[in-house]
């Protein structure tokens, strides 16, 4: 009785192909809070061979295995500006870069697959920052160097390089530019 008047409520849905040599296993979780609702960024799927047994497939790997190739985009803010801009003016900075990036490429398999109706509501972003302005122009440069495709935003009329976005990649393609730089906090 409880739970009729919680603004809470929990739709689980599980979905599973007909059984063959091969089948996709897709879990699906939406949370209904109050009159909105809001599909949380977890959610599970697997193909699974029938000739093992689902028992001796652990949790996590199925998790790993599917964030193993996510689909993310890197947003790099300069830390200098975020100490000495309003918050708003280097976010916006930062909207503008992905957008950027995002549109440029708007035609790539990967940034049409990470903006799809099935991912739009679960997009990855890693936001990153680093000291100043000779970080940022070299990092671009060895984004540039190696074809990884990005905008370095370039806030006008000042001409001042204040961030950069990457189109849409998978993890394992970027994710090494960007091992050595700090999450932004």
């Amino acid at each position: 009785m409880a739970a009729l008047f919680s603004p809470f409520r929990f739709n689980p849905s599980l979905s599973h192909s007909t059984p063959s040599k091969r089948s996709l296993i897709r879990v699906s979780l939406t949370l209904h809070v109050g009159l909105g609702t809001r599909t949380p960024t977890w959610s599970s799927s697997t193909q699974m061979n029938d000739s093992i047994p689902e028992s001796d497939v652990a949790p996590n790997d199925v998790v790993k295995a599917e964030n193993a190739d996510v689909l993310v985009q890197y947003v790099v803010l300069r830390r200098d500006l975020i100490d000495t801009w309003p918050l708003g003016s280097v976010v916006t900075q930062g909207c503008h870069a992905s957008v950027s990036a995002i549109w440029t490429h708007k035609d790539d398999p990967h940034t049409v697959e990470y903006c799809s109706p099935g991912n739009i509501d679960s997009m990855h972003k890693v936001t990153l920052e680093v000291k100043g302005e000779p970080q940022i122009l070299n990092l671009s440069q060895k984004l540039t160097a190696s074809s990884i495709a990005h905008k370095l935003w370039i806030e006008q009329p000042e001409n001042i390089p204040t961030c950069l976005a990457t189109k849409p990649y998978p993890k394992s393609i970027v994710s090494s530019f960007f091992k050595k730089l700090k999450l932004c906090k």
